[in-house]
């Protein structure tokens, strides 16, 4: 009963929100696996289990996530449905899926009563604690209780989120501590040859990368170079900047100011021996950066609007990772990096200078950088357990 009234006042307080109406493309053929991913963090381990799915199964997945995804074969790329009962029915209507993924915990009312209604499968992974829609808070009795029903399966990252899922009203019998799923390869790509030819003009140079540097943060890198050149003169910076258009006043500055040499990717010049500064005005070669520089400095997340970059591209690749206490949309992942001590978080710029110059040390960069490794390795068996949950429910198992 009070489910009932819960979800009467959900839908009455959001009558209103026709939302944004989208194109849905035909439905394929065959079978539909269904994943959703409320946050762009999560959408990596998503992925991973949909590329699964798409190359072992041959199904098409239908993936919903306010996350900006490149397409790719197989992958079926949708916005969230707005979460009302006439687009729930809309949206199950047309691409009758066979089962459905949730994931973190987010609780989206209308859709899931009408899976229910629709005796849908619907499982969430990954599973960190109970939420209604963020953008729907208000006062709905007995509505989470009544929707963590709908899940066959509660799978955790943890005993702390399975305890929270448990006194929110999930089953006991449903709930269960799985752990991390794998992600997708967070390793950018590159040219090879490229590289090649760039580690032999650097030799055996120390390399630090300060990846999309926003304007608010140079003073504070630069300031950091300074200081570790007293440490190892031959130390190269290279910037990536957030605006590849900020370039030329950014080098302009740095000669004028310090009387460094700096170099520019888009001018074809070359770091040779002579450079203190090598501005990387591409912002689609990061690939080629992360492998080049031992040392990477998460641009805005020191006095940015926060992190710019996914940290795990610069894991994945054996790059330590230094950051500062604005994680912007990664906290989650800067979180988990702290955990293993994969990453080394800076406070002030004066910190920044200081956790450089102690990355310098080649053995501590690489303690640092084989942690972070193994951060974006771990969880192929979690991500193997539920791609055989799928495999025996639409199986009927």
């Amino acid at each position: 009963m009070a489910y009932s009234l819960g979800l009467t006042l959900y839908n009455l307080s959001n009558r209103r929100d026709l939302g944004q109406v989208h194109d849905r493309p035909p439905r394929p053929a065959g079978r539909l696996v269904w994943l959703h991913a409320p946050t762009a963090e999560i959408a990596r381990s998503m992925l991973e289990l949909a590329r699964r799915v798409i190359d072992e199964d041959g199904h098409p997945v239908l993936f919903t996530t306010p996350a900006d995804i490149a397409p790719r074969q197989g992958l079926i790329l949708q916005p969230p449905p707005t979460d009302t009962p006439a687009e729930a029915r809309s949206f199950l209507d047309h691409w009758q899926p066979e089962i459905a993924l949730f994931s973190e915990g987010e609780l989206r009312p209308a859709l899931l009563h009408e899976a229910r209604e629709r005796a849908l499968p619907v499982l969430m992974v990954a599973a960190r604690t109970p939420y209604i829609l963020r953008e729907r808070d208000g006062w709905y009795p007995g509505l989470t209780r009544g929707l963590l029903g709908t899940f066959r399966h509660v799978l955790t990252i943890d005993e702390p989120a399975a305890r929270a899922f448990r006194k929110a009203g999930a089953a006991l019998s449903a709930v269960e501590v799985l752990g991390k799923m794998e992600e997708e390869s967070a390793a950018l790509p590159h040219l090879e040859a490229e590289r090649e030819a760039i580690a032999r003009q650097l030799a055996t140079r120390p390399v630090w990368l300060a990846a999309s540097l926003p304007e608010a943060e140079e003073t504070a890198t630069i300031a950091a170079h300074r200081a570790a050149l007293r440490l190892a003169h031959r130390l190269l910076l290279i910037i990536v900047p957030e605006d590849p258009a900020r370039a030329e006043s950014l080098a302009a500055r740095i000669e004028a100011d310090e009387g460094w040499t700096v170099a520019r990717r888009s001018e074809e010049q070359e770091p040779d021996a002579e450079t203190e500064v090598y501005i990387a005005d591409n912002p689609a070669e990061f690939g080629l950066w992360y492998r080049l520089a031992p040392i990477t400095f998460m641009g805005g997340s020191l006095s940015g609007q926060g992190c710019i970059r996914d940290p795990l591209e610069a894991a994945a690749l054996g790059s330590a990772i230094l950051y500062g206490p604005r994680p912007g949309m990664f906290g989650t992942t800067f979180g988990r990096l702290g955990a293993a001590r994969a990453a080394r978080a800076v406070g002030s710029p004066t910190d920044l200078a200081e956790a450089l110059g102690d990355l310098l040390s080649p053995d501590r960069a690489a303690r640092l950088a084989q942690a972070a490794w193994a951060v974006t390795s771990d969880g192929a068996e979690v991500t193997e357990h539920i791609h055989g949950l799928i495999h025996h429910i639409m199986d009927g198992d």
